[in-house]
């Protein structure tokens, strides 16, 4: 998942710029005829398709503008976290890898042997749950944090900033000496690219973002027994559990059992 973040946003992203750079003054929200231009762009066949009127919205009292900067965003983030999970469920399928995953000594193949992805994700022992939505909380509060933006002269995308801009670690570098590269770009090789080709690497972000974001679904539904043309006769594992639950009742976490419950109900 902290790898979805880093993914290569290139068209999203300049080199990072000091605080004292122009960037806040330049900036321009995304309109609904920005979003026009751009479906032209990922696919001129169909172009601007827009079955819903989310886009003419105004969340939470913000301008249209805003709300348009709020849904870039998260389907930026989407669709990266997508292109890791459909690469991740491939990966656990078909792989186990040598070592331990845990200080206790829990190999990877004792989880591997769980079955199909979701599946090993139950398997793992409760600590390694939270520790990994904790470090992704860590991220997204980063992520968030308009003064960690500003360190980069950026600023936060529903304020006229760049949806799917992830801030550099350079201030916490300077501080702490942690984390040594950057969540994206860690080697520094969007630097080289022309701005042309950080253009065109953007377009193909979405759309693979896209297709990522029903590859993903379609593996987790066949795995449910579900018929997915081009899927079902790949033979994944199946998988009995609920699949839209994070935790289960043998974590023995509170509101756990409530959530399953309501979830038998047929939310899940």
């Amino acid at each position: 998942m902290a790898l979805s973040l880093a993914s290569a946003s290139l068209g999203f992203n300049g080199p990072a710029l000091a605080p004292s750079a122009s960037v806040r003054a330049t900036a321009r929200m995304e309109t609904v005829s920005d979003l026009e231009a751009l479906a032209v762009k990922l696919n001129p066949a169909v172009g601007y398709y827009n079955p819903t009127s989310l886009a003419e919205m105004e969340f939470w009292g913000q301008s249209q503008e805003a709300t348009i900067g709020f849904l870039r965003q998260a389907e930026i983030k989407h669709g990266r976290v997508a292109m890791a999970a459909f690469v991740g469920y491939c990966v656990q399928s078909n792989t186990c890898f040598p070592w331990a995953l845990t200080t206790s000594g829990i190999m990877h193949s004792d989880i591997a042997a769980a079955g199909a992805p979701p599946a090993q994700w139950d398997a793992l022992p409760t600590a390694a749950k939270l520790q990994i939505f904790g470090a992704i909380f860590l991220l997204e509060l980063w992520g968030e944090t308009s003064s960690a933006l500003e360190m980069d002269g950026q600023k936060h995308y529903m304020k006229g900033g760049k949806p799917g801009y992830y801030p550099t670690f350079n201030i916490l570098r300077e501080t702490i000496g942690q984390p040594p590269l950057d969540l994206f770009d860690p080697f520094k090789l969007q630097a080289k690219m022309t701005p042309e080709k950080k253009e065109k690497a953007l377009l193909a972000e979405i759309n693979n973002g896209r297709l990522a974001m029903i590859g993903i679904m379609g593996m987790v539904s066949a795995s449910k027994g579900l018929i997915v043309p081009g899927l079902d006769g790949l033979g994944l594992a199946q998988y009995s559990g609920e699949v839209m639950a994070p935790f289960s009742a043998s974590d023995n976490l509170p509101f756990i059992n409530e959530m399953l419950a309501f979830g038998n109900g047929g939310y899940f």
